[in-house]
């Protein structure tokens, strides 16, 4: 397949005043010349006509032309560039197709450039970030990580991981050089290097990672306690049906906003208690689900309640017989200080964050909007991060966890053989994030969420 020639029209779907249509292949730039009956010299704009084998005209326009390997998938790649209606571009492409060419799959140019060592795959993963951002520091940070700025940090982690295990499996190899790095502290410091730098890229890409799929926010809590109230204001608009009458909520609402361009996806849910209505039960159940795949959860508190404002967070959730998801962050929301004479406030002394705030008034709000954003990761100054996705996160705890274990292995036991593996494992896993260790599956699984042009 890669010995194909391919196409696509590389623009959005839809009506446009210029469309763009890409070629890639070793017969692109002969197919380009027969279109355009013109000889394509690199990168140079050719104003010409568009015929078909018939010389018919279909159009006028631009073509260019990049020869291999200076082309973005290091091929020869020809742009025709006419005008934007899609069924131009569609006869266009018919015409390559019937001179040779064949329709890309989704990614495949992208594909092309990392089997052609042109960009590697956090870069060809950025490319789809980019075009997907929704807000501006999602699309900043792809940019950066589309130049090599994630790339760049894991490959200053490789080659720490490279240099010590080069000396560990040299000194167990040649025994008789007589280095015992297990009584060498340099090891140990090494390994400690290597462990605080990766995971200030563990953090860095958490960061990214929910800038670029925003945090998911679960608002749980009694009935009455005032979920929906708080999504309303949240919102800034009132999505959530508001009542006296406790269960009105029975499914879960969900609601996606920015707060500085940071997404959050926020989801209401059923109150919790114990009940004998199968409909509101059901709505407990899909409440539990919900709290149990968040990446915060908001648990309302009604301040005006005194048996609710005295009872520990971990009471209110086990009322209905399951506690709180043990790996999911909780922000207490003392809610209704409105009515309880209480000021606005955060609270992080406490054994969870509180914030106490009014979601009739808006007093708080702001609070709180700042206190997640804290848990974002947030900076003003947006300089220096990148995009990452969650299979970076989960390679980058993979190869933590392999650090940690070699670390050890090496204090307590001695054991060199067992460290030298746990580097080389440690060391695969971060060969995963940009491509140097890749299976067939993980590149399909990867490409196949590109738009077809790209």
């Amino acid at each position: 397949m890669n010995q194909d020639t391919i196409v696509a029209v590389a623009t959005a779907p839809g009506q446009g005043g210029i469309g763009v249509i890409r070629l890639s292949g070793q017969h692109a730039r002969d197919i380009g010349c027969r279109i355009t009956e013109t000889d394509l010299q690199a990168r140079h704009a050719h104003y010409c006509q568009f015929r078909n084998r018939d010389k018919d005209l279909l159009d006028s326009g631009i073509a260019l032309f990049f020869p291999s390997p200076h082309s973005f998938t290091g091929e020869d790649v020809v742009e025709l560039q006419a005008h934007g209606g899609p069924v131009i571009l569609d006869l266009l492409v018919q015409e390559t197709c019937k001179l040779g060419a064949r329709q890309a799959e989704p990614g495949e140019f992208s594909l092309r450039a990392y089997l052609n060592n042109k960009i590697d795959l956090t870069q060809a993963e950025a490319i789809a970030d980019l075009i997907n951002s929704s807000t501006e520091q999602a699309a900043l940070n792809a940019s950066r990580s589309m130049q090599g700025a994630f790339s760049k940090t894991i490959s200053a982690l490789e080659s720490k991981v490279m240099q010590l295990r080069v000396f560990v499996e040299a000194a167990i190899d040649f025994p008789e050089e007589e280095i015992d790095f297990i009584k060498d502290s340099k090891v140990g410091e090494q390994l400690q290097d290597i462990l605080q730098s990766l995971e200030a890229a563990q953090s860095e890409a958490t960061r990214g990672c929910l800038l670029r799929e925003g945090m998911t926010l679960v608002i749980a809590g009694r009935p009455n306690a005032g979920k929906s109230s708080l999504l309303n204001a949240l919102s800034g608009q009132d999505r959530a049906i508001v009542t006296a009458e406790a269960g009105t909520t029975r499914d879960l609402l969900q609601e996606h906003i920015q707060i500085d361009g940071m997404p959050l996806h926020i989801v209401d849910t059923a109150g919790l208690r114990l009940s004998e209505d199968e409909i509101e039960q059901e709505g407990i159940r899909r409440a539990r689900g919900a709290m149990a795949t968040a990446d915060r959860i908001l648990l309302v508190v009604d301040t005006t309640s005194k048996s609710e404002r005295e009872a520990d967070y971990q009471t209110i959730v086990e009322e209905t017989g399951e506690a709180l998801p043990a790996n999911v962050p909780v922000t207490i929301v003392r809610n209704k200080i409105d009515m309880a004479d209480e000021e606005s406030r955060l609270n992080n002394s406490a054994e969870r964050p509180e914030v106490y705030l009014s979601a009739k008034t808006g007093a708080g709000i702001d609070l709180l909007q700042q206190h997640l954003k804290v848990c974002m990761g947030y900076q003003s100054d947006i300089e220096g991060g990148f995009s990452a996705r969650r299979r970076h996160l989960e390679a980058l705890e993979r190869a933590r966890v392999f650090l940690v274990d070699g670390q050890r292995q090496l204090l307590n036991a001695g054991a060199g053989e067992l460290l030298a593996e746990d580097l080389r494992h440690c060391h695969s896993s971060l060969g995963e994030i940009t491509g140097i260790v890749s299976s067939d599956d993980l590149l399909g699984e990867i490409f196949s969420g590109f738009c077809i042009g790209k």
